[in-house]
């Protein structure tokens, strides 16, 4: 059983119309790669880009700009998991060096990981141990449900 956090966040940002383009669902590396060249990031001199992801209830990754909201990401539906994610370029590959659970607009808990490290190791990606930065948000901001 996993929890779902519904959107806690701005009403004004929850009726923002998404744009369907640039929210990615992710399968495999080759997956961030496509979006990272679509929707034309730009690598940082250490070859990384950190975007928004969420994972939503049938536990798949979807990523969007840095920029957006999660709430856009998400569709507007509850999710598994919120935050940042870095994806990593180098001769092996594409890896995930950084991961928080930084959404004010879902305010996933810090047990949300295990569904975070499920899903990138079910995709292949290595990644962390645990969030990278993690942040605990106030019990009155956390919409969160056992379904």
């Amino acid at each position: 059983m996993r929890r779902h956090y519904c959107y806690v966040g701005s009403p004004e940002i929850a009726h923002l119309p998404a744009d369907p383009r640039y929210r990615y669902r992710v399968e495999a590396a080759a997956d961030v790669e496509r979006w990272a060249w679509e929707t034309q990031q730009v690598r940082s001199s250490a070859q990384a880009i950190t975007a928004t992801f969420i994972i939503n209830g049938e536990e798949q990754l979807w990523i969007a700009d840095r920029h957006s909201e999660h709430i856009a990401c998400a569709d507007g539906q509850p999710v598994l998991a919120a935050g940042e994610i870095t994806f990593h370029w180098d001769c092996s590959g594409i890896s995930v060096t950084e991961v928080t659970n930084q959404s004010t607009g879902y305010c996933p808990e810090p047990d949300s990981w295990d569904v975070v490290a499920a899903v990138l190791q079910r995709l292949n990606l290595a990644h962390p141990t645990a969030f990278t930065t993690c942040f605990y948000f106030g019990a009155a901001s956390t919409a969160a449900q056992r379904i």
